[in-house]
């Protein structure tokens, strides 16, 4: 069965840093995309940043850049976002997803809440 398990959400203060884990298990994951996304109240769901497992690949979206670094260690199987300067605006619950190079297969957490606020 697999299993796709989020932490490090919590509050933080205008500026601070957070890092979100999300340890994955049930199957091997080379040639999968692994990502975090986010959603806030009234919002859809958007992509955040991911990664390639074999190689590394990333993309972010623009809001984060600069901001954001993915990145993931494959003895631990787990896929991390360090998010520094972080605003009110990146207020939401952060899901990790793996999704194969197909797209056949696709695989969410359960998700994690980042509260940005003074």
């Amino acid at each position: 069965q697999v299993q796709l398990v989020e932490s490090g959400g919590g509050l933080v203060q205008p500026g601070g840093s957070l890092r979100l884990s999300c340890a994955a298990s049930g199957r091997t994951f080379s040639g999968y995309t692994m990502g975090w996304f986010r959603q806030a109240p009234g919002k859809e769901r958007e992509s955040v940043a991911t990664i390639t497992w074999i190689y590394g690949a990333t993309y972010y979206t623009d809001s984060v850049k600069g901001r954001f670094t993915i990145s993931r260690d494959n003895a631990k199987n787990t896929v991390y976002l360090q998010m520094n300067s972080l605003k009110p605006e990146d207020t939401a619950v952060y899901y990790c997803r793996a999704r194969s190079s197909s797209g056949q297969y696709e695989y969410w957490g359960q998700g994690t809440q980042v509260t940005v606020s003074s």
